[in-house]
């Protein structure tokens, strides 16, 4: 069974730091484009950030610009999302989705095009 499960999600301080982490299982995603959505209460659901299999290519929606950080490592079949300079409308669900495509040298910027989805983890920002 395919699995995404992210955690790191809690409470953090404005300004503060977070990471979270997305782990799959079932099938390795090497090969896949991984990125990060977030949904805000009442908000649609968007992309925060992606990564192609390779790591050469990397997406970054404009409000988080410089503040976080995306990454992989292959061989543990996990991805990453470092968040800094934490804001109060960064609160949302965090969740983690992976491309449905091998070996795409781009990152999908919409839902459709990921396949697969983790539950999400809150990340809460208290001002």
């Amino acid at each position: 069974q395919v699995q995404l499960v992210e955690s790191g999600g809690g409470l953090v301080q404005a300004g503060g730091s977070l990471r979270l982490s997305c782990a799959a299982s079932g099938r390795t995603f090497s090969r896949n484009t991984m990125g990060w959505f977030r949904q805000a209460p009442g908000k649609e659901r968007e992309i925060v950030a992606g990564i192609t299999w390779d790591g050469r290519n990397t997406y970054y929606r404009d409000s988080v610009k410089g503040r976080f950080t995306i990454s992989r490592y292959n061989a543990k079949n996990t991805v990453y999302l470092q968040m800094n300079s934490r804001k109060s409308e960064d609160t949302a669900v965090y969740y983690c989705a992976a491309d449905q495509s091998f070996f795409h040298g781009r990152v999908p910027v919409g839902q459709s095009g990921y396949e697969y989805w983790g539950r999400g983890t809150q990340v809460t920002v208290s001002s």
